[in-house]
């Protein structure tokens, strides 16, 4: 039996940390149900929308692409040149699909501005450390 209150302190703190990690799994694990939750909300509404790209920033608006512009009504403003909704949708289902071989998390997208000013579609991922530039 334990009766050292320096040891005790110390199991306490042990237990703490424990608990602490494990609030924080459990989070991430509903933050990846909620993901696939919306990522599945989407596909149905995708499919009632005439099969419309979804936004991979929102997860809610249908993407614009014409013009040498991919648009969504979240703010996502990013240049182009050549693209179409074919070429976009292959590009973020073979990016996916590369990521998820490599990583079982799912990766968040951005805006970001570069040097030249230029807004840049950016995938990155926070667990394994992966990021690239789409648009």
């Amino acid at each position: 039996m334990l009766e050292d209150p320096d040891e005790l302190a110390v199991l306490e703190e042990i237990q703490q940390e424990l608990v602490l990690q494990e609030q924080l799994v459990i989070e991430e694990y509903e933050r990846s149900l909620q993901f696939d939750e919306e990522c599945l909300n989407a596909m149905l509404d995708g499919l009632d929308a005439s099969d419309k790209l979804i936004c991979p920033v929102c997860r809610r608006n249908h993407l614009d692409v014409r013009n040498h512009l991919v648009s969504c009504q979240c703010g996502l403003h990013i240049g182009t040149q050549g693209m179409t909704e074919g070429k976009l949708r292959s590009l973020l289902e073979n990016t996916l699909t590369e990521h998820s071989h490599r990583c079982f998390h799912n990766p968040e997208f951005t805006v970001t501005t570069g040097m030249e000013e230029e807004a840049s579609l950016l995938m990155s991922c926070p667990v394994c450390d992966s990021w690239m530039i789409l648009l």
